[in-house]
């Protein structure tokens, strides 16, 4: 391609509302351009890098035996109220972009597929001698962020891919599960990215294990916890760890003590000289299910931990059936106006007991009438604790599970693992943190969709059984973008030589030199003709905003028809290192060939 004759417009500035460099580079070297909120249109630049991406995605899927096709993007309302997601997706989530058509029909734009695709396996598929079987499909997806925001990191309308493997049992799942663990690795070793595989929470989507590919980058939006000897790595939103140990209480008696002013962790450790491990602080969360019952959640803590949201949310999400609901729509620490809806009396914030009366909670179809009580298991040891009184500037001290509070029968994880806590798999481990941006999610799902959703087959014995599913996605402009995050320096963009929307640039400094136009165009043939995409800067421009662009737009290779023609020689350089090297021009396609065969080989 000549870049006279591409649509090619590259700025000076940062655009005011690129807020991360990929974004940036990308809007400024002409890749990008946003038509409205969370949506950007692909120039050719970056059309070629997608195509390329695709490209090594659908390679692998291939490989590993997935079948291609492609599902439609409007989905009917009925499937997803099948699986009881319609009302998490519309309500409580709120990312489904919903709509009704001119016969009243309720439709939805996919955020994702599989209903759509269980549906078809459903109608489809009857015997054991069907499966396995893995579709996966490259699709435009939509999904209503309330933030739009990072260019193509977190848009309204993205590329992706995503598979659903249908399986026999369990077995066969893990097998299916394991083959796009090592499809995934090689679709991001072959794009040119450090990565990191991590446990994951499922979310909306469901399942008992997830695994993440986290991009390593500054600006991820998510936070990633491992150990330094590689054994351990999970999203924070999913990670475990050993809490500090607790230290000895000071308080050998039971009794109640006036702690006035003490309404934090910090302060009441203070008043008392005691440690927050010694201390167990009760929060308060207000949950509403589809069914509209509101819960009013007490979860009993350590006073040096955190409640994990995600993980508060899950087992809130599992204890739904107590109140005939399938799903939660909202999580949040009720304010105070929020207190008022259902509260008979001020709550005594700060001073809360395990022990607090349901009685705070009015009489009314629209809240469950008393309290559910959770405790984290960092709290179950602990003796001679200090927690609430149920009194506004009081505490009691030296109090025992049993004998002065009864624990609940709900007991689970809760805690947020923090960077610096001890790991399980080994206690000398410590955890680290880092920045990631997640650009692949894989599912064990189960039957979950498939028991909704009525999808089974026969098996040897004749009998009815529901197939076990798996889902799969990467993220392919995201993952597009990633790799400028990852790779960029003041100049511009560094593209892996596997995924640059062209491996050549040719500059010509000056168009007025014959020599310089000719030889440039010949090796433009000869490069195009090797096999080597190649693109030929001749426009008229000053040889300074030609090399500026070049480095903007981050081609790997740039060869200068320059002064050394006159030994019948042009310079090469990389763009990674900006090592510059002076060629035979006879010697060019062979030494290109190489360098970017060398560049491609080493991820594979």
């Amino acid at each position: 391609m000549r870049l006279s004759q591409m649509l090619f417009v590259t700025l000076r500035d940062d655009p005011a509302e690129a807020e991360i460099p990929s974004h940036k580079l990308l809007v400024r070297a002409g890749y990008i351009r946003r038509i409205g909120s969370g949506i950007y249109a692909y120039l050719p630049l970056m059309w070629r890098v997608l195509q390329k991406v695709s490209q090594i995605v659908r390679e692998e899927m291939n490989a590993s035996g997935a079948q291609e096709t492609l599902l439609p993007q409007l989905q009917p309302s009925e499937l997803w109220k099948e699986s009881g997601r319609w009302d998490t997706y519309t309500k409580a989530e709120g990312i489904m972009f919903a709509l009704t058509d001119r016969q009243k029909r309720e439709l939805g734009l996919g955020p994702t597929h599989e209903e759509v695709v269980t549906t078809i396996v459903r109608d489809l598929v009857r015997s054991y001698r069907q499966l396995p079987i893995n579709l996966y499909q490259i699709q435009t997806k939509f999904r209503d962020e309330i933030r739009p925001r990072f260019g193509l990191m977190r848009g309204r309308e993205f590329i992706m891919k995503d598979a659903y493997s249908f399986n026999l049992d369990e077995n066969c799942l893990k097998k299916s599960y394991q083959a796009m663990d090592q499809a995934y690795r090689n679709i991001f070793r072959r794009c040119g990215l450090a990565f990191r595989a991590v446990e994951a929470d499922s979310g909306a989507i469901g399942g008992s294990a997830s695994q993440e590919f986290m991009v390593l980058a500054e600006a991820g939006e998510d936070e990633v916890l491992y150990t330094n000897d590689e054994k351990y790595a999970a999203n924070v939103e999913k990670a475990v760890s050993l809490p500090p140990e607790v230290e000895k209480s000071p308080f050998t008696t039971y009794e109640k003590r006036e702690t006035p002013k003490t309404d934090t962790i910090e302060k009441l450790c203070q008043f008392l000289k005691c440690s927050p491990t010694v201390v167990v602080k009760n929060v308060l969360y207000e949950v509403v299910y589809d069914n509209g019952i509101t819960v009013l959640v007490l979860v009993q803590i350590r006073g040096d931990q955190d409640v994990n949201e995600v993980k508060l949310q899950n087992e809130l999400t599992r204890l739904a059936s107590r109140y005939q609901a399938k799903t939660i729509l909202a999580l949040q620490v009720p304010d105070e106006s929020a207190q008022k809806k259902w509260t008979t009396k001020p709550l005594p914030l700060g001073y809360i007991a395990p022990d607090l009366a349901d009685d705070y909670i009015k009489t009314s179809s629209e809240y469950a009438p008393k309290f559910l009580r959770l405790v984290d298991q960092t709290v179950l040891d602990l003796k001679d604790f200090v927690t609430g009184a149920n009194e506004t500037g009081y505490h009691v001290v030296g109090a025992n599970w049993g004998k002065n509070f009864q624990l609940s029968d709900l007991k689970m994880d809760l805690r947020k693992a923090k960077i610096g806590d001890r790991a399980i798999h080994d206690s000398s481990q410590t955890l680290n943190s880092a920045r990631g941006i997640e650009v692949g999610h894989i599912f064990q799902l189960g039957t979950k969709y498939s028991k909704a959703m009525g999808a089974t087959y026969t098996n040897e014995q004749g009998e009815e059984m529901p197939i076990v599913m798996g889902c799969y996605g990467i993220g392919v402009s995201r993952l597009a973008q990633s790799a400028v995050e990852q790779s960029y320096d003041q100049n511009g963009i560094i593209w892996p030589v596997a995924i640059a929307p062209y491996q050549v640039i040719i500059v010509i400094p000056n168009l007025k030199d014959a020599e310089q136009v000719k030889v440039a165009e010949q090796m433009y043939q000869e490069l195009n003709q090797s096999g080597i995409e190649t693109l030929l800067d001749d426009r008229d421009e000053r040889p300074g905003v030609k090399f500026k662009d070049s480095d903007l737009i981050g081609i790997p290779y740039r060869i200068v028809t320059g002064r050394s023609l006159k030994e019948g020689k042009v310079e090469v350089v990389e763009r990674a290192t900006q090592k510059a090297q002076e060629i035979p021009v006879t010697e060019v396609v062979e030494t290109l060939n190489n360098l970017i065969a060398q560049a491609i080989d080493s991820r594979k």
